[in-house]
């Protein structure tokens, strides 16, 4: 618990809150050709009190058998991403959008006003391995949009690298909602420190590595929702790959 002075001089107090996503504690589907982890309900999954974080409404870790993949499918108002974690990513949409996203890359999608797509797994000897995230948009329809991240090339070492958000900035990709998106690298024994506009949540989703923050320790597949923190700071216990997103 923080106190602070309003403007009238009294004491007021904004509380910490810290709620840990176990990866273990995720719901499950599993296809045969798919095996999926799901940090929120999604589809036939169903959990009340796991109804998503704020705009943040679907993280799936999703792993695709060679081959394996979803065919032709609708979307609509939705913002979407997915980061290759391993493998390759072969997508295609109805924007005429046709590519090979490889492992490390990210790429995102708002669905605006309607889209179609698919998403397989190309490679015949492999699985791959990938995050699903969708967010809700702040407003309905408009064209949809498409765009790739190679965050091998755009991101820093050891240091947040803001790659999407609703007020773009240092050549972030703009998107239909109120969210910054980052990517975090961390080699063992670094840190990054993030500042937060009064009243945002953050949602940390890992992908490799462990770092601690806000009083946990979390590792791979784990999310971690933090909301009342004016700055965070991240440490790394080995070498880490997260995703922040900062929400309104």
């Amino acid at each position: 618990m923080k106190t602070t002075l309003n403007a009238g001089g009294t004491e007021t107090q904004t509380a910490l809150r810290v709620t840990k996503r176990p990866a273990n504690a995720r719901g499950q589907t599993e296809l045969g050709w798919l095996h999926s982890r799901h940090s929120f309900t999604f589809g036939d999954y169903f959990d009340p009190e796991q109804m998503g974080f704020r705009s943040l409404r679907v993280i799936n870790d999703d792993v695709l058998e060679p081959g394996g993949g979803f065919g032709m499918h609708p979307h609509k108002d939705a913002e979407i991403f997915s980061y290759v974690v391993e493998g390759e990513l072969e997508h295609r949409d109805s924007m005429g959008n046709g590519s090979i996203i490889k492992a490390g890359d990210l790429q995102y999608m708002s669905a605006g006003r309607g889209v179609t797509h698919s998403e397989f797994n190309p490679l015949p000897d492999r699985r791959m391995r990938l995050l699903q995230i969708w967010l809700r948009p702040n407003v309905s329809g408009g064209e949809p949009r498409y765009a790739e991240r190679a965050l091998g090339e755009s991101a820093a070492a050891n240091a947040l690298t803001l790659l999407f958000s609703g007020n773009p900035r240092n050549g972030a990709v703009a998107i239909r909602q109120d969210a910054d998106i980052y990517f975090g690298p961390l080699q063992t024994g670094q840190k990054s420190t993030l500042d937060l506009e009064k009243d945002r949540g953050v949602w940390i989703q890992m992908m490799g590595g462990t770092v601690r923050v806000a009083g946990e320790t979390i590792a791979d597949g784990d999310g971690l929702a933090i909301t009342g923190a004016e700055r965070l700071e991240i440490v790394s216990d080995d070498d880490a790959k997260f995703l922040v997103f900062v929400l309104s």
